[in-house]
């Protein structure tokens, strides 16, 4: 069995050129996750802010109110 002396430099055993490809791969999907969660934290945050207001979580109740509607006409 003979050892590819391209390999042998290597402590992932990758050559430069599929180090790099993997990289390249490897950032896209990183940076594409990151946009994805920072979208999603945005509208969670618009929808339900992680820190109350002086008024605390009012607009739980409504939320509660408007989601007993919907389910209600969903059964029905």
């Amino acid at each position: 069995m003979a050892i590819d002396d391209r390999r042998t430099g290597s402590l992932s055993g990758l050559t430069e050129q599929e180090a790099k490809e993997f990289h390249s791969i490897f950032m896209t999907s990183f940076i594409l996750f990151t946009v994805v969660a920072i979208v999603a934290h945005i509208l969670v945050w618009m929808w339900r802010p992680w820190l109350p207001g002086p008024n605390g979580y009012v607009s739980l109740d409504d939320g509660l109110t408007t989601v007993a509607s919907l389910l209600s006409t969903f059964v029905a």
